[in-house]
C-alpha cells in the first residue's frame, strides 16, 4: 500500500469515533476527499458523501461506516466510579483490564476498566457489563462530574498496529477500513474516469441503529448501492468452521449470497474478479446482511444492493486484524467494475 494511503487510513484509525460521535473523523474525511471529488455533500444524520459525475443518470453509493462501539456512561457512583452501558456489540470480556479514553464535552480522559484482583477471587465466571466499571482516578462523583456526564463515550485506548508489514490491527477496523476503502475507490475513479455517477459515502450510526445508510440512500436515490463493510474472518484457533465457514485473509474479497442481495450485482462483481485474476470469497447472509445494505435496500422505491466484505479477525475487540493485501484488491475490484459501467446496466433479476 503506497504510504500516502497507508498514512491516511492509520489517521482514521487513530480518530475516536464512536457511534452518534462521528464529527471529528467526519471532517478528516471530508478534508482528503474534498481533493479530487467533484462535490461534497454532508446531511442531518452526519453522513460525509464524495461525488464524482453528480450529473450522471446513473448513480451508484458506496457505503462504508466510519463509526466504531463505543460505552456510553450511564452512571457515576459516590467514589467517583464510571458505570456504563454498551454503544454497538461490546464484549464484556474483551473489556476486562483495558484502558480507556472517555469522551468528556472539553477533553479526553484515560481511564482503566478495573477488575478484582485473583488473590480476592478474580472476576466472576458469568458478568455482564454492570459488573465491570471505569477508574479514572477520582476519589468523589463530585470531582467525576466536573469532567464527565452522563452519556459521555469512551472508546479502547489502543493504537494501531503494522504486523509483519502484512496486516493491521487496532479496534474499529470495523468499520473504519470501509470508509477508508470507498474513499480511495472515489480518488482511482477520479484519475481514471468514468461514465455513471459516483457516492462515496462515509455513514454514520451503523453500529447502533443504520439510520446514517437509510439518509444517504434517501437523499441519492441511486440506482444500485454496495456496503463495503467487513465480515468474520475464521482463519485463527478456536473457530468452528463447519459452523461459521472458511474465511480466510489474503484470500480476497468476500461477496454475500441471499435474499438482500441483487444478484446482477453480484455478477458484474464476480466477471471483474475473473478479469483481475483475483480471488474472491463467500459468506451467507440468508436474511439480513446485518450491514448498511439492509437500510439502502429499503429505500424510496426500493435499491439494488451488494455486500463486499473485508476479512477481519477479532471482531469487535481492541485488536480487530486485517490484510493490507485484501483492502487493496478490494479497492482494486470496485474500481475496476465502476469504470467499466455504462450507465445501460439492468438489474431487474427476471429481464435479460
Amino acid at each position: 500500500m503506497p504510504k500516502a494511503n497507508q498514512d491516511f487510513l492509520l489517521e482514521l484509525l487513530h480518530t475516536a469515533s464512536p457511534s452518534s460521535n462521528e464529527v471529528a473523523i467526519q471532517k478528516k474525511w471530508i478534508n482528503y476527499v474534498k481533493t479530487f471529488a467533484d462535490e461534497i455533500r454532508t446531511d442531518h444524520a452526519g453522513n460525509a458523501i464524495g461525488v464524482l459525475n453528480p450529473d450522471a443518470r446513473f448513480k451508484i453509493l458506496l457505503a462504508g461506516h466510519c463509526d466504531e462501539i463505543a460505552l456510553v456512561i450511564n452512571r457515576i457512583d459516590e467514589d467517583g466510579f464510571l458505570h456504563f452501558d454498551k454503544m454497538g456489540g461490546i464484549n464484556p470480556q474483551a473489556a476486562v483490564g483495558m484502558k480507556v479514553s472517555v469522551m468528556g464535552e472539553n477533553t479526553s480522559i484515560t481511564g482503566v476498566i478495573g477488575v478484582n484482583a485473583q488473590h480476592h477471587g478474580g472476576i466472576k465466571k458469568d458478568f455482564d457489563l454492570e459488573d465491570l466499571f471505569i477508574d479514572c482516578g477520582y476519589k468523589t462523583k463530585g470531582e467525576a462530574e466536573d469532567n464527565i456526564q452522563i452519556g459521555d463515550l469512551a472508546v479502547y485506548k489502543t493504537e494501531p498496529e503494522i504486523l509483519s508489514d502484512r496486516y493491521i490491527s487496532g479496534r474499529g477496523l470495523d468499520n473504519r477500513t470501509g470508509s477508508f476503502i470507498v474513499a480511495e475507490v472515489l480518488k482511482n475513479l477520479a484519475e481514471r474516469g468514468c461514465s455513471v455517477g459516483v457516492y462515496a459515502a462515509s455513514t454514520v450510526n451503523e453500529e447502533t441503529n443504520m439510520g446514517g445508510a437509510y439518509f444517504a440512500a434517501a437523499g441519492i436515490e441511486p440506482t444500485m448501492a454496495i456496503a463495503c463493510d467487513v465480515t468474520f474472518a475464521t482463519d485463527y484457533p478456536g473457530v468452528n468452521k463447519n459452523k461459521h465457514g472458511d474465511i480466510r485473509l489474503e484470500k480476497g474479497p468476500v461477496f454475500a449470497k441471499g435474499a438482500p442481495i441483487n444478484k446482477k450485482i453480484n455478477r458484474l462483481l464476480e466477471q471483474t474478479a475473473k478479469k483481475l485474476q483475483m480471488a474472491v470469497q463467500y459468506e451467507l447472509t440468508p436474511r439480513m446482511t446485518g450491514t448498511d445494505a439492509d437500510k439502502m435496500r429499503l429505500t424510496g422505491k426500493g435499491v439494488p444492493v451488494s455486500l463486499v466484505s473485508l476479512p477481519l479477525r477479532y471482531m469487535h475487540s481492541p485488536v480487530e486484524t486485517a490484510s493490507l493485501k485484501d483492502i487493496e484488491e478490494e479497492i482494486e475490484l470496485l474500481v475496476e467494475m465502476i469504470a467499466n459501467l455504462t450507465g445501460e446496466e439492468n438489474l431487474n433479476p427476471l429481464e435479460d
